[in-house]
C-alpha cells in the first residue's frame, strides 16, 4: 500500500485523519490498492439478511452460515420459523452460539413485522428513507444499528455505513473517531460523512483490514500503509499504545 497525502491535523504528538472527504477518499483507495475493490452486492432478499445478521451476532462467519443451514433445512418457511416452538428453533441454529437468545429474537421480530405490516415481506424497505428505517428498525429489540444497516446496505444497496467490531477498531485507531466511542456512536459519526457510492466497499475493505493487518491484539502496524495517518500504529510501534 502507498501512502497519500490528504490534509491531516495534530493531536498530541501524532497526526491523525480527519473525517473529511478527502481523507475518506484516500483511505478508499488505500484499501483498494492493498485488497482490491470488492464486487458489489445488492441482490439479497432483505428479510433473509435480517436474520441471517442476527445469527451472526458474536460469533464466526462459519458457524453463523452453520446456523443458517441448520434454520433453513429444519423450518420451509419464515412463517414456520415464526410459529415454531421455541426449543426447535434454538436447536437448529445451535452451531451459530446463543441459541436461546437469538432464536426468541427472531421469533419476536417476525411476529412484529407480520402485526406492524401484515406479512413477513420486507421488500418495501428498500424503498423507504435509509434513515427513517433505521430509527424505526432499532426501536425493536434485537435490531441494532449495525443489523439494520447491514440489510440496508447489502439487501438494498442503500448508501449506508455499516460498523462492525474490525469497522469500529480501524476507525477508532486512525483517529476518525473518538476513543471512547462506541459501535454506534461511531455510526452516527461517519455514516452521514463517507462519500456517496463508497459506503459498501469501504465496509467490506476495511473489515478486511482489520482481519488481517489491523488485528486487534496483535496489529501488524510495522506492515500497514496507512500507518502515516494513523494515531494508534507509532504509538503501538514505540511501546506506549
Amino acid at each position: 500500500m502507498r501512502c497519500g497525502g490528504a490534509p491531516l491535523f495534530a493531536t498530541g504528538r501524532y497526526t491523525i485523519m480527519r473525517p473529511t472527504d478527502s481523507n475518506f477518499l484516500w483511505l478508499h483507495q488505500q484499501l483498494v490498492d492493498a485488497y482490491g475493490m470488492p464486487p458489489a452486492k445488492a441482490d439479497q432478499d432483505p428479510l433473509e439478511t435480517l436474520m441471517n445478521t442476527i445469527l451472526s451476532q458474536n460469533t464466526s462467519d462459519v458457524n453463523r452460515d452453520k446456523a443458517y443451514r441448520g434454520l433453513k433445512s429444519r423450518f420451509p418457511s419464515w412463517d414456520a420459523v415464526k410459529s415454531a416452538p421455541l426449543v426447535e428453533l434454538a436447536e437448529a441454529i445451535r452451531p451459530g452460539g446463543l441459541a436461546n437468545q437469538k432464536s426468541r429474537r427472531m421469533q419476536n421480530i417476525l411476529q412484529w413485522l407480520e402485526r406492524e405490516f401484515g406479512s413477513l415481506n420486507l421488500d418495501w424497505i428498500c424503498e423507504r428513507d435509509p434513515d427513517e428505517m433505521i430509527k424505526l428498525f432499532t426501536a425493536v429489540k434485537g435490531i441494532g444499528v449495525k443489523t439494520i444497516a447491514i440489510v440496508l446496505c447489502f439487501a438494498c444497496g442503500q448508501d449506508v455505513f455499516p460498523v462492525d467490531t474490525h469497522v469500529h477498531r480501524v476507525s477508532k485507531r486512525l483517529g476518525l473517531v473518538p476513543e471512547k466511542a462506541t459501535p454506534e456512536k461511531t455510526f452516527r459519526l461517519l455514516h452521514p460523512l463517507v462519500p456517496a457510492g463508497l459506503s459498501q466497499s469501504l465496509h467490506l475493505n476495511m473489515i478486511r483490514h482489520g482481519r488481517q493487518t489491523c488485528k486487534a491484539r496483535k496489529p501488524l502496524c510495522e506492515e500497514c500503509g496507512l500507518l502515516e495517518k494513523c494515531d494508534y500504529g507509532p504509538r503501538f510501534l514505540e511501546g506506549t499504545g
